[in-house]
């Protein structure tokens, strides 16, 4: 048996309508892929992280980071000792900014 979730009505195995108040029950899935690392055939957004185009976030950050670099060989500063904790906090971020923008996303539906 079925369970319409709109008025909770018991249904046949099978059925696509609630015999009761006439609901959909087929359920329809959408399937979040992250597309870091390619697109998936049929994915039309571009998302890392959970983000959409997360992965030109990722190369700001990472052009952020070598400019930074740079400058700071040329100022003679020590940048190096602040480059792996610089990665682990954008990292980091990346990881809240997605968690917080899926959130969101499944709330508006």
């Amino acid at each position: 048996m079925v369970t319409c979730t709109r008025c909770g009505a018991q249904n046949d195995e099978g059925a696509r309508f609630c015999v009761s108040c006439g609901a959909r029950l087929e359920v329809v899935r959408q399937r979040h892929n992250d597309t870091c690392f390619g697109e998936p055939e049929g994915h039309v957004r571009n998302e890392c992280f959970g983000l959409p185009y997360g992965g030109a976030i990722i190369g700001v950050i990472i052009g952020m980071f070598i400019l930074l670099s740079g400058l700071a060989m040329l100022l003679g500063l020590d940048f190096s000792r602040y480059s792996g904790p610089f990665f682990v906090m954008v990292i980091g971020l990346l990881i809240v900014a997605g968690a917080i923008y899926g959130i969101l996303r499944r709330a508006r539906r």
